[in-house]
């Protein structure tokens, strides 16, 4: 999904550098504070964006992400795309609210309101934390000891007092499964079990289940049936036409082999997703793309792909994306509480169609693929289709990728010898992420704030430095015991 950023908000007002007919450099001006601009002010399609001071810092808080804006000087600041944003004075000097282009947002309240300021505060800190195991819910979920599934209470109390302390900054949810129970479950910054969370590009995995899902009741033939023939539009209506779109299979688009011209890491890409939200229809906006390669031969991260997925979905199977998701997948699974307002078109470019989840319904979801797409004794996606669709089959910049399903591999040196620990994983901007680890029969689940930030990394530090090395650990001591066990009783 998209990787936003406060929009473009250009300089109103400049101030005079120099002094007139002295030439002489005017003295620098005092900066005002940063609680002048602090706030809640009106923003586009009805939504809000409050404006909160942390440290030295202005954060820009929209539909629960936060982007920083770095101080240019005076009223002026840049945020993480380097672009202007700036506050707007009366001739009193109260801030009145910011302008954008053409368009002015005016502040509707100073005070911002306790459930967005909790978005800045790790935690209340006056209570130190002790390990507890998560709370049985009857959600299908069973719960246990850390210490039954190789996981230190020591080391779970330091890792949530370094998450606290934001040596792992903006981390908002951590789910811990093994050992068939949730044995670590904690939130921060306000989030809680029953408030969902953004999904970012981790709603992608989603609609890679649903498409299998698709084929096994016989809606699509396989992921090598071209999607021409699965899509709302006529082929000979397609701009740009090129035989090579009628190539276009299932699986090509599933693992971003296209070769349409659509790039999200390529800004002067004609499909780069910044280019996808204004459009009337995300999916016919990129089929009308241009192709640039041969279909199922170079792969390149296309978000508009996941759009033509959706249309795909909702012309094989007769029924709009949610109700084919609701009934199949999401109320099969017990998921309470989510959001997916999926509507592919630009009036819905504030939400960029993604799924909104809580991170119990996260786990299920990993919990499904980590046992073939079973749950609770019911088959609800085949595991021929799991084992296809997370499969390896390419390449996107260093990780390898399958049907809209991610590989990451962990360098874990543990016990005098250095493992590479292969995840499956479902991840999305700011953090969110599914890391499913069969061969440790784990499941990680985190949720984050990270949005846009080069701090974007935090869940991956967390497996690489302490969670993936202590469970490697524990099972080198297993391991030796099991032989040292099996040794035949001296005479």
């Amino acid at each position: 999904m998209r990787r936003i950023c406060l929009p473009v908000l250009l300089l109103a007002f400049i101030a005079p550098a120099f002094g007139q007919g002295t030439g002489s450099v005017a003295a620098p001006q005092p900066q005002a504070p940063l609680t002048d601009f602090a706030g809640v002010y009106a923003y586009r399609d009805g939504q809000t964006v409050a404006i909160v001071p942390k440290n030295s810092e202005l954060i820009a808080i929209l539909d629960g992400a936060l982007y920083k804006l770095s101080r240019v000087g005076g009223d002026e600041f840049r945020n993480g795309a380097g672009q202007a944003v700036t506050f707007v004075r009366n001739e009193r000097g109260e801030v009145l609210g910011v302008k954008e282009v053409a368009d002015y947002f005016p502040r509707q309240t100073r005070a911002v309101p306790p459930d967005i300021a909790a978005l800045l505060i790790p935690r209340d800190t006056r209570t130190p934390y002790r390990y507890q195991v998560p709370a049985r819910l009857g959600d299908g979920l069973e719960v246990g000891p850390a210490a039954d599934a190789g996981l230190s209470v020591a080391m779970l109390e330091e890792l949530v007092h370094s998450i606290v302390s934001e040596q792992y900054p903006n981390v908002h949810g951590v789910l811990l499964w093994r050992g068939g129970r949730l044995v670590l479950e904690e939130y921060f910054y306000g989030y809680n079990r029953d408030r969902e969370h953004q999904m970012r590009s981790a709603t992608k995995s989603f609609f890679s289940a649903l498409v299998g899902i698709a084929i096994d009741l016989g809606k699509i033939r396989d992921d090598k049936q071209p999607i021409a023939e699965l899509l709302p539009w006529p082929s000979s209506s397609y701009a740009n036409p090129d035989p090579r779109k009628a190539k276009i299979t299932v699986g090509d688009l599933l693992s971003m082999r296209t070769g349409l011209a659509c790039d999200d890491r390529d800004e002067s890409s004609p499909g780069n997703e910044q280019r996808i939200y204004s459009k009337p229809d995300w999916g016919r906006f990129t089929i009308d793309l241009p192709m640039v390669a041969e279909p199922g031969t170079v792969a390149r991260y296309c978000s508009g792909g996941v759009h033509l997925a959706g249309r795909m979905i909702e012309t094989a199977t007769g029924e709009d994306l949610l109700t084919f998701a609701r009934t199949k997948l999401l109320d099969p699974l017990g998921f309470q509480g989510y959001k997916w307002p999926y509507q592919p078109v630009a009036a819905n470019a504030s939400t960029f169609g993604q799924l909104y989840l809580r991170p119990r319904d996260m786990l299920k979801f990993g919990l499904l693929y980590l046992n073939g797409g079973r749950w609770q004794g019911r088959q609800l996606i085949s595991q021929g289709w799991i084992e296809r669709s997370t499969a390896p089959l390419t390449q996107i910049g260093s990780k390898p990728y399958g049907y809209f399903w991610w590989h990451q591999t962990f360098p874990i040196t543990a016990a005098g010898s250095t493992q590479r620990v292969d995840t499956i994983l479902a991840t999305g901007n700011g953090g969110q992420k599914i890391f499913i680890v069969p061969s440790l029969q784990l499941i990680a689940v985190f949720t984050g704030g990270n949005y846009n930030s080069e701090k974007d990394t935090p869940p991956n530090e967390i497996m690489g430095n302490v969670i993936l090395p202590e469970l490697l650990k524990q099972h080198a001591k297993e391991v030796g015991a099991a032989i040292q066990s099996a040794r035949p009783a001296r005479p």
